[in-house]
């Protein structure tokens, strides 16, 4: 797993959609079981490696091989199991178009089916009515015939998209709400037609008609669709607001002159002016002037942090009280900004585990309801005292009406879509859904220390030589080997160096031939390091001005002999404090130790105290000495602690310690990142990857933690919450609807009322995902 990207200036993360990678709108899809059509369907094809549909975001992620299959040959897919394959426009992350069409279709329906409601239910419920309706129409025949006038255009426009798609369905062998809705609606609205036009054909006693339960249910189906596009639009809202960071124009200085031009014109190199209030519209550093900067919708945080000539900058923050120039390091897709975007809809568009379990269900759900559907027809046939023919009608219409697994496949993606949602507005972002649930099951998470629980930047408090060597030559010579690391240690040591020449000069300890000569003999030094060679997990070593040194760890200078007396004593002094050693050997001899203190990061204690109380066990695994390591350890109460731990043995350690989750800096913990259930990588605001970790915490700050523990508890329990209402509804009213409690209670379910109770589960379900957008923690920030 790659490390995260720490620098502006590296090369610009992927987005992952390149080759043999398809992202796509599926237009038509009303229940889980489209959605299980449309993944089969795509599966099927050769070279297709993998394929999730999301109901609620209309979309298809497909991995294929470009060798066996292209994008043509999936959209061909997608339209061979009746549904429509789309191109995505850029930046398109809502559902105007889908709710407009669903408005117009149901509109039409309302205009026909409001009155054919009233003229059928009316006459029935009031006598006045129905002596004024006999008054105006004598014949049944005629009226039947005004009734089937109003309901016609209904199962022939807004209806048809059902008919056509559970047509396909049927064929595909994989029946779906479409299907339900299509023998439902069409039983109704045939039996009415027979009895309107071919009345002889039917007794006496059956001549009644239905076409308020076929025309009516199709629209209160296309109502209850309505409703949920439009709760599915406010689920998703966290990607819109994320590109409505971005801004559309920018000012370029160019020789002096500020050019406004479009930002897709932008090129990294490019300095661009920024004045108060306006937003960055690239990633880069600032070249004149200072400000304050919220950068609040990449951390999480709010407030004003400072920003002054050099400082990092990310695009879509705001600029607050200062004008300031930067140059564009990072532009377009390759900005913090679009690895968040991807992040986002990377997130909503997985599916955590218990969603396969669900699938499975739903995939045999509606072949069994078609069986209950028939069994009712049957039973009422055979067991009603009078004519069985439409009772059983009605009631086998109601059972396939009430059984649309809409509120199913809703279930999961809306608590999905709206939690990462509001994790992204807390800075907390999540590449795959199975992390949610695996974060939410946690028992025992591990810690990473240098970086993670302590802060990363280690000052260097003491520095002591042997006898008989000269500080500032062995100083002099350890930085110069050391500024060829990266190892935040060894930035700590040059720091160290640098700061105490230039008091040395400041204050006058040196003569100013000492001083020339140490200028001199510092700049020989830099140009005769004759070899370098880094050793992970140990330190450094190489050639200096002649010498050979090394630098790292106590045991890296194993087999140097024996240490003097002082330096032996001075170790043990900082290792019982709970200090860093480093140690330095010159020609083979120990020649001095550092001593170097890493502050905990603000907030540890409080998050490793949440996590505790989430029932959530903490350990800590690093590659410092036993005794810094157990300072640590005190310090926040942990006392599972591997230490002496190499970087390619943290994986290891991971998994000796059974630990569902590992928290690191995402630099050199990218194995143990891997290894864990779900791997939580710490960023700052300006550092991410998409390949880092399962979840990235973009504040750095740990309490981050706890918190993102709570929200996804938060979001499986909503899920769990969502699929068991779904399916309780199914079971509880199916019988009610088939009838089976009409002979002794008395209860019994039309068509018209199946129609709304099953607009209303999947209204259910949504408001109760939607109640995510609100979360806030019981931990502090």
């Amino acid at each position: 797993m790659p490390a995260i990207e720490s620098d502006l200036d590296k090369q610009p993360v992927e987005s992952g959609r390149g080759k043999g990678q398809a992202r796509f709108g599926v237009e038509g899809m009303s229940c889980a079981n489209c959605v299980g059509t449309v993944e089969r369907a795509l599966r099927k094809l050769p070279g297709v490696t993998e394929a999730t549909v999301n109901l609620v975001t209309a979309r298809a992620d497909v991995s294929f091989d470009p060798t066996h299959v292209n994008e043509a040959a999936l959209f061909e897919q997608v339209r061979g199991a009746g549904y429509r394959a789309v191109t995505l426009k850029e930046d398109q992350v809502d559902s105007t178009a889908e709710v407009d069409k669903l408005r117009g279709n149901l509109n039409f329906a309302l205009l026909f089916g409001i009155p054919l409601l009233l003229f059928s239910m009316l006459p029935m419920l009031i006598p006045a009515v129905m002596d004024l309706r006999m008054r105006l129409v004598h014949s049944e025949g005629l009226w039947n015939l005004f009734l089937f006038a109003f309901a016609t255009p209904v199962m022939f426009g807004p209806g048809k998209p059902f008919f056509r798609r559970g047509t396909r369905a049927f064929v595909e062998k994989s029946p779906d709400m479409n299907s339900l809705v299509m023998i439902g609606t069409g039983a109704a609205y045939l039996y009415s037609t027979g009895v309107t036009f071919l009345p002889s054909l039917f007794p006496l006693e059956s001549r009644q008609v239905y076409f308020e339960a076929s025309a009516v249910v199709i629209a209160l189906v296309l109502l209850g669709k309505f409703l949920e596009a439009r709760a599915k639009g406010k689920s998703g809202k966290a990607i819109g607001r994320l590109l409505a960071l971005r801004p559309t124009t920018v000012r370029v200085v160019r020789r002096g002159k500020e050019i406004e031009m479009q930002v897709t014109g932008l090129l990294p190199g490019d300095e661009i002016a920024i004045r108060p209030g306006e937003r960055f519209p690239a990633d880069g550093r600032v070249a004149s002037g200072e400000s304050r900067v919220d950068e609040s919708m990449v951390t999480g945080e709010p407030g004003l942090k400072a920003k002054r000539l050099g400082d990092s900058v990310v695009g879509g923050t705001l600029n607050g009280d200062g004008f300031l120039t930067f140059h564009a390091v990072k532009v377009g897709g390759d900005t913090v900004l679009s690895q968040i975007i991807r992040l986002v809809e990377e997130a909503q568009t997985a599916k955590p585990p218990i969603q396969e379990l669900a699938d499975k269900v739903v995939r045999i759900f509606t072949p069994v309801i078609l069986g209950i559907a028939v069994l009712t027809f049957a039973a009422w046939m055979v067991f009603s005292q009078a004519s069985g023919l439409v009772p059983a009608l009605i009631h086998t219409v109601a059972v396939l009406v009430i059984a649309c697994p809409c509120a199913m496949g809703l279930a999961t993606p809306t608590a999905i879509l709206a939690g990462t949602g509001r994790a992204a507005e807390l800075g907390i972002f999540t590449r795959r859904g199975s992390a949610l649930q695996s974060l939410a099951e946690t028992k025992r998470m591990a810690f990473d220390k240098t970086g993670t629980l302590t802060e990363g930047k280690p000052k260097v408090t003491s520095f002591e030589v042997a006898m008989g060597f000269d500080e500032d030559l062995v100083l002099s010579w350890a930085a110069i080997l050391e500024a060829r690391s990266a190892h935040p240690l060894a930035k700590a040591l040059v720091a160290y160096a640098g700061e105490r020449v230039r008091e040395n000069i400041e204050d006058g300890k040196k003569d100013d031939e000492k001083k020339e000569n140490e200028n001199d003999g510092e700049k020989n030094n830099v140009a005769t390091v004759e070899s370098f060679l880094s050793v992970t997990g140990f330190g450094v070593e190489g050639q200096v001005a002649g010498h050979s040194l090394k630098v790292g760890s106590r045991r890296f200078l194993d087999g140097m002999g024996t240490w003097p007396d002082s330096l032996s004593r001075t170790v043990e002094g900082l290792e019982q404090a709970g200090s860093g050693v480093i140690a330095i050997s010159v020609d083979r001899k120990v020649a001095g130790v550092v001593g170097v203190s890493d502050p905990l990061k603000v907030g540890a204690l409080e998050s490793i105290s949440a996590l505790r109380s989430l029932g959530i066990d903490a350990m800590l695994i690093t590659g410092d000495q036993e005794s810094t390591a157990r300072a640590v350890g005190a310090a926040l109460g942990i006392e599972d602690i591997r230490y002496g731990v190499l970087p390619q043995q943290k994986a290891e350690s991971v998994k000796e310690l059974m630990a569902d989750a590992f928290v690191g800096d995402g630099i050199n913990d990218a194995p143990a990142l891997a290894a864990a259930k779900v791997g939580i990588a710490m960023g700052n605001g300006s550092d991410v990857a998409v390949e880092a970790g399962d979840i990235i915490l973009m504040t750095g700050d740990l309490r981050a933690v706890p918190k993102s523990v709570e929200l996804a508890r938060k979001v499986m329990l909503t899920i769990r919450l969502n699929l068991f209402w779904a399916f309780a509804y199914n079971v509880l009213l199916i019988p009610v609807a088939a009838g089976a409690l009409e002979p002794s209670l008395g209860w019994s379910l039309n068509p018209v009322l199946a129609g709304g109770a099953m607009g209303l589960s999947s209204l259910f379900v949504i408001g109760n995902s939607l109640r995510l957008k609100s979360f806030k923690s019981r931990f502090p920030v």
